[in-house]
């Protein structure tokens, strides 16, 4: 545990990395300053590469007929095939991506909370949707992490999003070296991992790299690829968390006090009524991992599915629901 592979991000450049928003100013990150140390990021300005101005005046995502535009406040230019066009060339040669950390409420980044009017000027807001990359982003890029910087604030949305980028980057590795020796290693090492996320898709996972039907390693990468991430698309529930703990725990059955027991499954009742975050009854299970020198949970990602250098002081099981 400990050895990570380095997740390609693409990310909005407003967020920390430069100031360019329509105000001329950049926002500040402490989740992504920190994950720079770990992540490749890729930022992007979709409404400067247009050729937007900075500062400019803001841009607006309006409906009619149907059809959606985006304008410009003030000048009441419309940008939307400069947009369309844009969007389409950069995620055409942008290549292979583990994530992506788009800005909340962006006309042009959001993927999910961007306000649509049925005009300029002052008038209220008659939906909510996607902005035009962030949008074109989720249609193309669905199968991989996308996530905005609000929803992040949240413990197993954040939890979730880095699991999956780093399991991500770890798999194009897999992929690059074309063995089928580092695709059932791979396995191996993340099978706790998904039976807490999927155990039909871990099983389904476990039958292609048997590959008893001898087809080419290109082939088995390719539908491993895609049953993996369909498998990691939804957060693990907290039972099957539970469950993957529960079967760690029999692993030491033999070798543990009555007393260290009672306190594991006390700390696993805190963890199922939210008063504590999945980490500490992991953490308890890693030190007996160690005291007792066992080798097969030893590199089960389950335990570190990623830098413990992200896990945030304050995290507490509150954030479980989203």
């Amino acid at each position: 545990m400990g050895d990570f592979a380095r997740p390609i991000l693409v990310s909005s450049r407003c967020l920390e990395f430069r100031a360019c928003r329509w105000n001329g100013m950049v926002i500040p990150d402490p989740f992504i300053r920190k994950l720079q140390v770990f992540v490749e990021f890729r930022p992007v300005c979709p409404e400067c590469e247009i050729g937007l101005g900075v500062p400019r005046e803001p841009v607006r995502v309006v409906e009619r007929q149907h059809k959606r535009f985006l304008l410009q406040s003030g000048t009441e230019a419309d940008v939307t095939d400069k947009m369309v066009a844009f969007v389409k060339s950069h995620l055409d040669s942008i290549g292979e991506v583990d994530g992506f950390l788009l800005k909340s409420r962006s006309p042009s980044c959001g993927i999910n909370d961007v306000r649509i009017y049925p005009r300029l000027g002052k008038v209220g807001v008659i939906a909510k949707g996607a902005g035009f990359f962030g949008g074109a982003v989720a249609e193309r890029f669905g199968h991989v992490a996308v996530e905005d910087e609000g929803r992040l604030t949240n413990f197993t949305i954040r939890e979730h999003f880095l699991t999956r980028i780093f399991s991500s980057a770890t798999f194009r590795a897999v992929k690059k070296a074309r063995a089928m020796k580092a695709l059932v290693e791979f396995h191996s090492r993340n099978k706790l991992l998904l039976a807490a996320y999927n155990q039909s898709k871990m099983r389904e996972l476990g039958r292609i790299v048997a590959n008893h039907e001898k087809r080419p390693v290109a082939e088995i990468l390719s539908r491993y690829e895609e049953t993996l991430y369909a498998a990691m698309a939804k957060a693990p529930r907290y039972t099957s968390n539970i469950n993957v703990l529960m079967h760690g725990l029999g692993y030491f059955s033999d070798d543990l006090s009555q007393n260290e027991k009672k306190y594991f499954l006390d700390t696993l009742d805190q963890y199922r009524n939210g008063k504590v975050p999945l980490s500490v009854p992991v953490a308890v299970l890693r030190s007996w991992i160690v005291r007792f020198g066992q080798d097969y949970l030893a590199p089960q990602t389950f335990f570190e599915p990623y830098p413990s250098e992200m896990v945030e002081i304050s995290d507490s099981g509150k954030g479980r629901k989203f």
